[in-house]
């Protein structure tokens, strides 16, 4: 489905590279998630208050919280494609770290209003009812959920996006919510303990948890990570193919938004060797870099001396 959508409405949807590709990335799954958590908000508010259950209220504005984390990504996505300026040479591209950085915070304030709420609804338990329309509305709500898990997580992995990444894991965890709320719901209806306010404060934390975890991952960003080990081998594999470069040390790379990747590096050559022919291998890998990694590269030469083999001779 989210591949149709893809076809439909981004041209060139294969040039992922493309800011404005990127963009319009963004834009249709934020977009799109509004739609889905408008019409799951209607559906478990509803549902909630026909059910008079704090837990799939508590649910409903989990939602809600979802459709303003949607509008936080496709601004988020909006302000990091603007172009470098004066004051910002290296563009905005941490505009989205700082997108999600703030989706965790709305994330984490809506599980601590529900918090609040199903602690009262333990210490003030209400009866719950629950009809087949209210199960079967629950189910469907399940299912759409599981389905913005899947597109974001694709959408994500295509743009290398962290909101897409955030929304997806958010969006697997209200499938898992609302299926405890459901699984609660019905084992509720034999129980005499308020089985309700207890899966409020469930899906309450679990809502807390997520928030912290993208803010945790946000601010990681936000201050700079050391590269993974796969990335510095990677990049290290373009000056070790041939004998005119001896090694590399020093490597830096800093991160300032989705594809937008600068790094440093120094490269060790014989000291006697020919400068042009050096300069002109080092270009060569730097664009290699570039095309193949989409990393903007600089390379520092160090001179170092070669070693020599020593000799015996023997005068008898």
């Amino acid at each position: 489905m989210i591949k149709l959508l893809i076809r439909w409405f981004i041209k060139d949807y294969q040039n992922v590279d493309n800011k404005k590709v990127r963009e319009a990335y963004g834009v249709l799954s934020g977009v799109t998630g509004i739609i889905c958590n408008v019409f799951l908000f209607i559906v478990k508010i509803t549902v909630g208050l026909v059910m008079n259950s704090i837990a799939v209220i508590s649910d409903a504005f989990n939602n809600l919280s979802d459709l303003g984390s949607s509008l936080v990504g496709i601004l988020g996505v909006k302000l990091s494609n603007r172009p470098p300026d004066e004051e910002h040479p290296h563009g905005h591209g941490r505009y989205e770290y700082i997108s999600s950085l703030v989706v965790s915070f709305i994330i984490f304030g809506v599980g601590l209003e529900l918090l609040r709420n199903s602690f009262w609804k333990i210490i003030k338990p209400e009866e719950v009812t629950l009809s087949t329309i209210s199960i079967l509305l629950l189910v469907i709500s399940v299912a759409v959920k599981l389905w913005m898990f899947s597109y974001n997580r694709y959408i994500g992995k295509i743009i290398n996006s962290g909101i897409n990444k955030a929304t997806a894991q958010d969006s697997l965890n209200d499938a898992i919510a609302t299926t405890a709320v459901l699984a609660g719901t019905l084992i509720g209806r034999f129980v005499s303990f308020p089985l309700d306010g207890i899966m409020g404060l469930i899906i309450s934390a679990l809502i807390m948890y997520t928030g912290f975890g993208i803010a945790k991952d946000s601010v990681d960003l936000l201050l700079g990570l050391c590269p993974n080990s796969e990335l510095i081998e990677s990049i290290n594999s373009y000056f070790l193919v041939g004998e005119k470069i001896k090694g590399t040390h020093d490597l830096k790379v800093h991160d300032y938004g989705p594809g937008r990747i600068s790094a440093s590096i120094h490269a060790e050559v014989p000291e006697g060797a020919d400068i042009v022919e050096i300069h002109s291998i080092i270009d060569e890998i730097e664009q290699r870099i570039k095309n193949e990694l989409g990393i903007d590269i600089v390379v520092h030469m160090d001179p170092v001396e070669e070693k020599k083999e020593d000799c015996c001779n023997d005068d008898k």
